[in-house]
């Protein structure tokens, strides 16, 4: 329905009647739209997030976690349903900041949070050498995501991402991350 319809055009007596349902019912089972849009977003996203969790929730090599979670993140953002769900989020902020905060704290902040506690523990290991785990699993994401991210969101019919194009993107992205912040840079022995 959000897809079909964008947000401030979906409504609960909508869904109801596309449902099948009375429109206590929905209320019943979601509160508001705001829920009902986040567990959509959230059952769409689910897959996805729980295998970068499961990467980061790893203890494996820095280089083999990272290209798994740069390729997860990327392949997602070329994702129609995914990206046009962000769009609708994007749209709805400037009139409902708490969807973008319940949004950010499901998906991307989890995501951040995740990957800084893995660099963390990768520093523990002597696989990671930074100072800030949290500044670089910021600097990982923007690698991955500076390309794709505004070209999905604001011109998606353009984007020609093959996946020959994202994994060599992915590659370069953690190439360059492995260059500053691994136990022998980019490529992996000895030290630095």
């Amino acid at each position: 329905m959000f897809l079909k319809h964008g947000f401030a055009e979906t409504t609960m007596r909508l869904v109801a009647v596309e449902a099948g349902a009375s429109t206590e019912t929905v209320y019943r089972h979601f509160g508001s739209k705001d829920e009902m849009f986040i567990e959509v977003v959230g059952n769409r996203t689910q897959e996805l997030r729980q295998r970068i969790e499961t990467d980061l929730e790893s203890t494996g090599p820095l280089p083999t976690v990272l290209e798994s979670v740069g390729m997860s993140l990327f392949g997602a953002m070329v994702m129609p349903e995914v990206s046009a769900l962000g769009c609708i989020i994007v749209g709805e902020v400037p009139r409902n900041p708490a969807l973008g905060e319940a949004f950010y704290a499901m998906a991307p902040g989890r995501t951040l949070a995740k990957l800084t506690s893995y660099l963390t523990d990768a520093r523990a290991r002597g696989d990671f050498i930074g100072d800030d785990p949290q500044l670089a699993a910021n600097m990982f994401i923007g690698l991955i995501m500076g390309k794709i991210l505004p070209v999905r969101l604001f011109i998606p019919h353009l984007d020609d991402s093959s996946p020959e194009q994202i994994e060599r993107h992915v590659g370069e992205a953690v190439r360059i991350f492995l260059s500053v912040y691994h136990r022998g840079g980019a490529g992996g022995g000895g030290a630095k």
